[in-house]
């Protein structure tokens, strides 16, 4: 049975280590829209699907954790609203209403949804081990092609194969490696803050 101090100490995400509160929290959130917005701009285009490869999944991912749910659900919203009042940093340079329109918008919306979860996972000590990381990054990922393949099928009208093969297979090798690297970079950091807790 874990004990009062132990269940406080696994509630904390890595963003709690860093002293403030209000302010703290803003600048969190706005860098964090930010980052999504600069890691967006490492873009490639595929020449046999819509959507590009970026920098954006693991963005989101290790900032969802890093920050918890709420900062990183704020971050993601204020990413897609800055992103709607014409801020060109999504995908390629694009900013403006007119994203709503296109194939990938989807993953954008999947970003908010799974940077909440991937926060919430990370509050009960999924950052913590390599295998937890592991586990928490396959969840983000599969919310994030969930809402971007679903939006792309019916932007195109495509069939639900077809829309696995061009807005998820292209993806899954270069996912793998993000969440390779995540399962290195959170357990480290929380050994470096000489908090690590579990496998």
């Amino acid at each position: 049975m874990l004990t009062d101090a132990v269940l406080r100490r696994r509630e904390l995400v890595l963003a709690d280590l860093i002293p403030g509160t209000l302010v703290r929290d803003v600048l969190l959130v706005l860098g964090f829209a930010a980052v999504t917005g600069l890691s967006a701009q490492i873009s490639i285009r595929l020449p046999f699907t819509p959507v590009p490869i970026t920098g954006q999944t693991l963005a989101v991912l290790l900032g969802g954790m890093a920050l918890g749910a709420p900062r990183a659900t704020l971050g993601m919203v204020a990413y897609l609203g800055i992103g709607l009042v014409g801020l060109p940093w999504f995908a390629g340079g694009a900013g403006g209403w007119a994203v709503v329109g296109s194939a990938s918008f989807g993953y954008i919306l999947g970003f908010i949804v799974a940077a909440a979860v991937v926060g919430a996972l990370a509050a009960r000590g999924f950052d913590r081990g390599p295998l937890r990381v592991l586990l928490a990054m396959v969840v983000g990922n599969a919310l994030i092609y969930l809402l971007g393949a679903t939006w792309l099928a019916l932007d195109l009208h495509l069939g639900a194969s077809q829309a696995v093969s061009l807005g998820v297979t292209p993806f899954l090798l270069g996912d793998a490696l993000k969440a390779a690297l995540a399962m290195g970079l959170l357990p480290g950091a929380w050994r470096l803050a000489g908090r690590h807790a579990g496998p």
